[in-house]
Parts: structure tokens; sequence; C-alpha cells
């Protein structure tokens, strides 16, 4: 674990706030499973699916560019009754295997609504963000007050941090909502809407410092986690496990996935009946999406829980 640099963070606050922006331009231009899930911290909500905290997002760590990270990952349910729930590689900017099945998958026809289209987009990956937050206010579970914390949220959330940044009105000053002495708490509020997490009545607060004075950032915060380890290569499995695990969720038999004997780097794949997978009987439905296939919907954190669940993972 490590803390903060107080006078480095007051010092390049300006120049954390140009870093944390172009990487955000970057990403308009062109998610993680960890056994220790006291780290994470997730919002409790009712029966009714309502559940309101407030947190504090915090920047990043002494070493450390942004104080956030991508994660991609899968969790659907094949024609086996097996779940594939996995990080995808692609947040390591390395090829996966699903994401290769689910082009050949779409490119496979032109139909939109065919079968091989159908299931492309429930097995496309799911983004997620990761951040350290500090909670301030959790009616759910007072423990959590006054402690740091991992927090996985989706493009809604993310969004709404982006437009704190990038205001869309001329009298709107940008706020770093990661900044201690700036930036400002946020009130996550959610409520089921059609079956689904909500999250579009969460706001921001007015700026205004998360302490009174700069030792208590010093005391509060040493326990924040380093970002980048969360995305090691070291926490994915390789190319050659997924696809083994891909081809058993989905029925792919030894015998076609190895037709081509010592051929360890042949697109086998190519060679699948495609029209044949894809009749999952008695799967959970999901928001279906006429996108490319590098979509990824506002609350896939709550998806990703669900099928979790599901599986008993």
């Amino acid at each position: 674990m490590s803390g903060f640099n107080v006078d480095k963070l007051k010092n390049n606050r300006k120049n954390s706030f140009e870093k944390l922006n172009g990487q955000l331009e970057q990403m308009v231009s062109k998610g993680y499973s960890n056994p220790d899930e006291n780290k994470y911290w997730k919002l409790t909500t009712d029966s009714a699916g309502n559940g309101m905290a407030i947190i504090r997002f915090l920047p990043e760590i002494e070493g450390e560019d942004v104080p956030f990270v991508r994660m991609f990952n899968h969790g659907f349910q094949g024609p086996t009754g097996l779940w594939y729930i996995e990080n995808c590689l692609s947040t390591i900017n390395q090829d996966d295997p699903v994401n290769e099945f689910n082009n050949r998958l779409w490119n496979s026809t032109t139909d939109d609504n065919s079968d091989e289209r159908r299931q492309a987009r429930k097995q496309k990956r799911k983004l997620q963000y990761i951040s350290n937050i500090y909670v301030v206010k959790d009616p759910a579970n007072p423990d959590n007050e006054g402690k740091v914390f991992l927090y996985k949220y989706g493009k809604k959330i993310f969004d709404k941090l982006n437009d704190l940044m990038n205001p869309q009105f001329e009298d709107e000053q940008p706020v770093n909502p990661f900044d201690l002495w700036e930036g400002a708490n946020f009130r996550l509020k959610a409520r089921k809407v059609d079956g689904y997490p909500n999250y579009d009545k969460s706001e921001f607060d007015e700026p205004a410092p998360l302490f009174s004075d700069d030792d208590m950032i010093v005391t509060k915060l040493a326990n924040a986690y380093s970002l980048q380890e969360i995305i090691e290569p070291k926490n994915f499995k390789s190319y050659k496990e997924l696809k083994a695990k891909l081809h058993k969720v989905l029925g792919i038999s030894e015998a076609s996935s190895n037709h081509q004997s010592h051929a360890e780097d042949d697109d086998v794949d190519d060679e699948i009946d495609m029209s044949k997978l894809g009749k999952t009987a008695d799967a959970p439905s999901i928001k279906e999406e006429s996108q490319p296939m590098a979509s990824s919907s506002d609350d896939d954190e709550d998806d990703l829980a669900f099928f979790k669940s599901l599986a008993g993972n």
C-alpha cells in the first residue's frame, strides 16, 4: 500500500489535471477480480434497488499518473450451461480469444437480428473503471465511513466525472473531482429503472477540501491502493488458457479445436460452424445494443456482479 506526498500533490495539481484530461481525450478518440474483496467498496441497496452514499474520489498515489484504471472483462453463459467470467486481455493491449471470436460472429452475417450477432452482443466485453475512494457517508454500512477502498464503476459514473472536469457551459468552471482541496464529494444515488440499476440522480457537491488540515491526508489516506498493480499482466490468464475456457463454455470439442495437429498458432476458430452456437437455454436476458462490439453498457459493474452470483463464482 502507498500514501500521498502532500507537497507534491499541492504543487502538481495543475499538471495532474492536464495529464488526466489528456488521458480522457485519448480514450474518447480511440475492468478486475481480486480475491480480497474487502478492498472493494460497493453501494448497498434495499429491496427496491434504492441506495445512497457520499464518497470522494482520490488522486493518484505517488509514482502513478492517473487516478483510475480501465478494466475490460467478459461475463456470459454458454450453451453448455457453463459460465465464462474472465478478465479481458484487451485491458493490457493484448489479443483476446473472446474478442476475436465475437468479431468472427459479427462479421459472418449482415443481419443485425441474426443468432450470430445476438450471441456476439451477449458475449461482448464489459467496461469497468477502478479508483481509490474515501467513504464520507455510508448509511447502510456506517463502519465503512472514514476508510479508503477501491471502487469499481461503469460508464455512467465515469461520464459524470468527465462532465465535471469538462463542463459544457461557459458559466461553469472545470473541477477536478480527484483533487483533495478543490474537488467535490460525490453523492452516489442508485435506483432501479426498468429492472436495471440507474445512477442518473447521482451528483457532485460544491467543491470543498476533503479535510480541514493536511495532516489528515497522511493519517487517513495512507492506505490507498496502487491501481497499476491491478492491471499487471500477472493478474490475467494467458491467451491459451482463456481460449481453452471459451471452447469449453461454448461446447467446442477438442477435436474441432485441434483439427490441425501440431499447429498451435493456426486460427482454428475459422473452421467452427458458428450457426450452431449461441442457442443458450435459460441464459439471463441483458439489454442489447445495435452498436459495434467495442461498446459497453452504463452499468457493467452491476452486470458482472450479477453474472458472478449466478455462476457461483
